[in-house]
């Protein structure tokens, strides 16, 4: 607990500038001493305001009891509480500048009052001891483009249940009690990260987490801000990376949150056209204003620095690059150039990038951009947004709708496999089969194959197979490492029950063996971005629907040779081309891992190479092959 606490000069000045960065150590409710007193000092930023006082269950929400003091001209208000204790719930009362009367959530709050009620609650975030210091002195050195990353994407509430009972009606587990349980399965799974989505408070369930009204707040849907951090360091104990979605690019309008904070427009564009989602129904930031653009980087660095998260997924990117984004013409305002690029909203992830990455080596930022916008990942001084990595959204895209063609069409769709590789190199990017490919009646990803269940089974390990064996790295939602038949829903858990049966467990086991492969061979990962470490054998057997392709290492030593067969045909006399006269020994087939069956090369032309190898590939048939 710290002493006394005050909004200085220069606490003012550095928030004006918009480069506060621990800014979330003054605003908020800070349990502290002053003049011999243990209490809770309050500091919100409400720059129209008549007249600003904390109310809450220390003062029985009385707006005259606490009255809040203007510190300097930038709006900021402040007062302590000597009677304010952890735990206790409260708002803001505002009396905006036409007299409006608002009660306010604490943008800035720790800890929030579980979902219907939406106060915020005073907490202490210092108050945790880390047992993470190997994960985090090691974190220093990482390196997103040359080591595997396996991302499990993971929505916590509906992952799985707690068994009923009297003070658990949601059935969630707590994280603390999800610590164990997600950390045994991430590790014996080989998956190197868990991305937790809904981790922000946010009043709505249906929202995913999507639409966030405390951005400094894990959710109280699964405890305190200290259970959370427990999570975060149990994870990071067991050699586990821990990211989070992350939503700058709008808000939502409920009455406790920060639209319209102090009856003005201060967090988002007072004119419609530029603060406002018209299909979200949401408000849009005003990237131009310091004190919002301090908000949200000091934002990011809080669950980096004093979560020790390592990584954001940025939700929605381009949404806030283009200013016509979702717009009808007469809903947008054009720029200074007269075009749609949104410049502050540019700068701000230059900003925030060159800030978060700068101070945090090891860390990553990863944007999820759906259009061709150049340089997302390129460095801000080139002119680049400056982020880590990119969602691979093409990629996705093709993958899926030539994954879901009856395998007799995919012959005339073979480019769809192959385009890929035509932009693998103009971006660091992750590949990505998330949550948004299994909602809003997109059916799981089983369930998106084509043929009979067992057909579905065969084509979806032949599609994981290509997926795992191409450059970028991995990102895969829940429930679809063991065939997931109903599409996800944030009401119940994954449907657990089906690893009861054989195709589910066999599912489950190849993904595994895929992953496992896919961390302990530097060719799948470690040169990504580098076009040497690919290169086709034969990009265009599309009559065949076969694929096949080489990932080299940067050593040269186990390269990889991947063969995937997409049609229900079988080809006992296959051969393919390879690059040299060498053994090669197959250690995964459509099966799974599988003790190394040793092929040798032979003379003779074959896919435009000298030599060859010839098996038998499956109907459906994957074949990994070192050398």
């Amino acid at each position: 607990m710290e002493e006394k606490m005050q909004f200085t000069d220069l606490d003012q000045y550095l928030f004006g500038q918009g480069t506060h960065y621990d800014i979330y150590r003054k605003m908020g409710a800070h349990p502290c001493r002053q003049d011999g007193k243990d209490g809770t000092y309050f500091a919100v930023w409400a720059p129209n305001a008549k007249y600003v006082s904390v109310v809450g269950d220390f003062n029985n929400w009385n707006t005259q009891a606490d009255p809040m003091t203007k510190v300097g001209p930038i709006g900021v208000f402040e007062v302590f509480v000597p009677y304010a204790k952890i735990g206790h719930l409260y708002k803001y009362y505002i009396i905006g500048m036409h007299d409006e009367e608002n009660y306010k959530a604490d943008p800035f709050g720790n800890w929030a009052e579980l979902r219907p009620g939406n106060a915020s609650r005073i907490a202490d975030i210092s108050d945790y001891t880390w047992g993470d210091a190997a994960w985090m002195k090691n974190r220093e050195s990482f390196d997103e483009k040359k080591e595997a990353m396996a991302i499990y994407e993971v929505h916590l509430g509906s992952w799985m249940k707690h068994p009923w009972s009297e003070d658990n009606k949601d059935g969630f587990y707590t994280y603390r009690q999800a610590a164990a349980r997600l950390a045994e399965y991430v590790k014996e799974m080989g998956y190197t990260h868990v991305e937790l989505i809904g981790i922000a408070e946010h009043p709505f369930d249906g929202s995913w987490g999507y639409q966030v009204t405390g951005y400094y707040a894990p959710t109280s849907r699964y405890g305190s801000p200290k259970d959370f951090k427990y999570l975060v360091d149990y994870l990071h104990r067991n050699k586990i990376g821990v990211i989070l979605d992350w939503v700058p690019a709008h808000f939502p309008k409920d009455a406790h949150g920060l639209a319209n904070f102090d009856g003005t427009a201060v967090y988002e564009h007072e004119d419609p056209r530029q603060g406002e989602h018209p299909d979200w129904g949401t408000k849009i930031y005003n990237y131009g204003r310091p004190e919002v653009k301090n908000f949200l980087i000091a934002n990011a660095l809080f669950w980096i620095e004093e979560c020790h998260v390592d990584g954001l997924r940025v939700d929605a990117v381009a949404s806030m690059l283009y200013l016509d984004y979702g717009k009808q013409d007469g809903q947008w305002v054009a720029n200074k150039y007269g075009d749609n690029k949104n410049l502050e909203a540019i700068e701000f992830f230059k900003h925030l990038n060159s800030v978060l990455l700068g101070r945090n080596h090891g860390t990553v930022m990863i944007a999820e951009e759906s259009t061709a916008w150049p340089k997302v990942t390129g460095r801000p001084e080139d002119d680049g947004l400056g982020f880590s990595l990119k969602w691979n959204m093409g990629w996705m895209n093709d993958f899926l709708e030539y994954m879901k063609l009856d395998p007799y069409f995919r012959k005339f769709n073979h480019n769809r496999m192959t385009f890929s590789m035509m932009y693998a190199y103009s971006e660091h990017y992750v590949l990505v089969l998330s949550h948004d490919e299994v909602v809003h009646l997109k059916g799981s990803m089983l369930s998106k194959m084509p043929g009979e269940m067992d057909e579905k089974f065969k084509n979806l390990k032949a599609g994981y197979t290509f997926m795992f064996c191409h450059p970028g790295k991995k990102l895969l939602f829940m429930g679809q490492d063991f065939g997931q038949l109903r599409e996800w829903s944030e009401e119940r858990e994954l449907d657990w029950f089906l690893l009861a049966e054989k195709p589910h467990q066999q599912l489950q086991g190849f993904v595994k063996d895929l992953l496992h492969m896919y961390t302990h061979y530097p060719a799948l990962y470690a040169m990504d971005d580098d076009p040497n470490g690919f290169e086709w054998i034969n990009a265009d057997d599309g009559d065949r629907s076969i694929f096949s392709f080489v990932r080299n290492s940067p050593t040269g030593r186990n390269n990889l040779l991947v063969v995937v067969n997409f049609t229900p045909v079988d080809r006992p006399d296959y051969r393919v081309g390879v690059p040299k006269l060498k053994q090669y020994r197959m250690i995964l087939n459509e099966t799974g891992t599988i003790d190394p069956v040793v092929y040798k090369a032979t003379k003779g032309e074959c896919d435009g190479r000298p030599f060859g190898v010839a098996f038998p590939l499956p109907a459906y048939g994957v074949a990994v092959f070192t050398y």
